[in-house]
């Protein structure tokens, strides 16, 4: 069965870094198009970075320039480097396919002022 499961959210301040990992098992991301989305309280889930299979890359405008996601074959794990957070960073960022299937927990960033 496919499972994605995210970790490394956190708090920090404005202007600080933090690295988001995706852990799948089910599938490999070489062959798959897959991306982070994420969801602040009210707003909708919106896609901020997606990969192809062949390792193209897409960035919303609100991030670009300041979040990159790669991945690791090996372990197959998807990640998202954030840096320069700002305060409307905050919010629950998921990972999943960019045909999205079921979602999971997702994992918290609050960025603080």
């Amino acid at each position: 069965q496919v499972q994605l499961v995210e970790s490394g959210g956190g708090l920090v301040q404005a202007g600080g870094s933090l690295r988001l990992s995706c852990a799948a098992s089910g599938f490999s991301f070489r062959f798959v198009a897959t991306g982070w989305y994420r969801q602040a309280p009210g707003k909708e889930r919106e896609l901020v970075a997606g990969i192809s299979a062949g390792g193209s890359t897409t960035y919303a405008d609100a991030v670009k320039g300041r979040f990159t996601i790669s991945r690791d074959n090996t372990k197959n794990t998807l990640y998202l480097q954030m840096n320069s957070l700002k305060p409307e960073d905050t919010a629950v960022y998921y990972c999943n396919f960019l045909q999205p299937g079921a979602w999971g927990q997702g994992t918290q960033v609050t960025v603080s002022s």
